[in-house]
């Protein structure tokens, strides 16, 4: 496996930029999580780094979200070989009427290869940044896909319907949630009663992994934050190059 170093530092050095305003939902289906008292059980404010906003979340200072300017280093070409998104996929529990929710979900590099897989499914493509949906429609329409559906949510609110998902995917995104407590809370609410999460998050035991470290995160900070928001781990997989590929169900 080859890594472009230096092209991935230089990407993710110019095109992490904060995403802090709420847009008009592309789908609208749930009602925000209101915060209250309990919702702010957790944060805590400090002294931002160079690639941090200054929030933490049980001790893990969250990372700023990759812009929309990051979009061709996510439609890489050498981006199955580095992480091997094939086998990523082929490993997630899906069955072909399964219904997905891609959290943070980008340009579709994985919403688009999932509908391949389950062509009697629905995978909802989620996004916050205006950006992103622009690109995922695009992407949908010159594929002719019937499969997935585009929803822009914000940063405590998902609009996802509730009780509705089997899985839940982040890929590389848990680590840039401003609100990872209010968006755990709903996606609870959206996952069916077996309904699980799947986090691929890149390693940050590994110090020979070529990411930024805010952007890298270890096992056990993620079951931490997961515990504490009622789930609990069920599969954990080491077959990824540089990668977490974690289950998490309700406990």
């Amino acid at each position: 496996m080859t890594i472009n170093k230096n092209y991935i530092f230089s990407v993710l050095l110019l095109a992490f930029v904060s995403c802090n305003h709420r847009q008009h939902n592309v789908v609208h289906s749930a009602a925000e999580v209101p915060t209250s008292v309990n919702a702010i059980k957790g944060y805590t404010k400090g002294n931002a780094s160079a690639d941090g906003i200054g929030k933490f979340y049980l001790g893990r200072e969250i990372s700023f979200v990759m812009g929309a300017g990051a979009s061709a280093w996510l439609e890489r070409e050498e981006r199955d070989q580095e992480e091997n998104t094939t086998l990523a996929i082929e490993n997630m529990p899906l069955t072909p009427s399964s219904v997905v929710a891609d959290i943070g979900a980008g340009t579709g590099y994985y919403s688009f290869k999932i509908a391949k897989r389950i062509p009697n499914g629905k995978v909802y493509a989620v996004d916050i940044q205006r950006e992103m949906i622009s690109m995922l429609l695009k992407q949908k329409q010159q594929l002719k896909d019937s499969i997935v559906t585009v929803v822009q949510s914000t940063e405590t609110a998902l609009n996802l319907p509730p009780n509705s998902i089997d899985l839940a995917i982040m890929v590389d995104v848990y680590h840039e949630l401003e609100y990872p407590m209010e968006i755990l809370q709903a996606l609870k609410l959206a996952l069916k009663t077996n309904g699980k999460i799947l986090l691929i998050e890149y390693r940050g035991e590994d110090p020979e992994v070529p990411i930024k470290p805010l952007h890298k995160t270890t096992v056990a900070q993620l079951n931490k934050e997961m515990a504490a928001n009622g789930f609990k781990l069920s599969f954990k997989g080491d077959f990824l190059p540089i990668q977490h590929f974690l289950i998490y169900q309700k406990d």
